[in-house]
């Protein structure tokens, strides 16, 4: 059976603790039990742990041998803030199919009320890429940024693509360079970029690509999205 794995709040040595909210989680609802063994994330690896106290507020562990794991592409999601309970769908599932860092972006469609509420946020969202990155045995949770205005997240370097509804003859999946390991992505908020945004965009030297005919929901597109580009980029680490 494959093991959980968990992100340490304390290293030291070959020791390693969960803590708090973090810990209670393990105690309570998974039962622990000094001498059960899982993986833990430390800042350097991933480590062999065995529980060697519980309490409902701090678990223990001895560390043992490193365990080696893949090194997933590197796949930036920039986010336009759209309704904060389909925002969070967005964020958990984007984070257990593998996106590195998420910047959410103040959109000029992104609702008044959202953008003024986001970055109280952020605390929330952190929080549950912590939950999905251990469900799904990440190594180590997205970086989630705090909002931004959108030409504070257009800066050069990495391929990167903007997802629009205007666009209509280049796919997504044709769009990702060959052998791509680092890669942006922008998605736009209920009713999509504006032209002015999609200016910016081209001005920046995005490439502009599309999901398909369909119009898709915000959290939709977001997941399918991060979908088809861990999947090229699972091709592209195979061949």
């Amino acid at each position: 059976m494959t093991r959980r794995r968990f992100i340490a709040d304390e290293v030291t040595a070959n020791r390693a603790a969960l803590t708090g909210d973090h810990a209670a989680h393990l105690a309570r609802v998974l039962r622990a039990r000094v001498g059960q063994e899982f993986d833990i994330t430390t800042p350097t690896a991933v480590r062999n742990g065995r529980i060697t106290s519980v309490t409902t507020d701090r678990v223990e562990f001895e560390l043992g041998e490193e365990i080696r794991v893949a090194n997933p592409a590197c796949i930036t999601l920039v986010l336009s803030i759209f309704k904060f309970d389909r925002m969070e769908w967005a964020i958990e599932k984007c984070t257990e199919l593998g996106v590195a860092r998420i910047i959410p972006v103040i959109a000029q469609r992104t609702e008044a009320h959202l953008a003024s509420a986001a970055p109280k946020r952020c605390e929330r969202w952190q929080r549950l890429a912590l939950q999905a990155s251990e469900q799904s045995r990440r190594t180590s949770p997205p970086e989630i940024f705090v909002p931004v205005k959108l030409k504070d997240a257009l800066s050069p370097g990495a391929p990167a693509i903007v997802l629009s509804e205007n666009e209509t003859s280049v796919m997504l999946r044709d769009a990702i360079p060959a052998r791509a390991s680092i890669l942006t992505l922008a998605l736009g908020p209920e009713g999509g970029w504006t032209e002015p945004e999609l200016k910016q965009f081209q001005d920046a030297a995005w490439t502009s690509a599309s999901l398909g005919p369909t119009i898709l929901r915000a959290e939709t597109a977001a997941i399918a999205a991060m979908a088809i580009a861990m999947s090229q980029a699972r091709l592209d680490e195979t061949r």
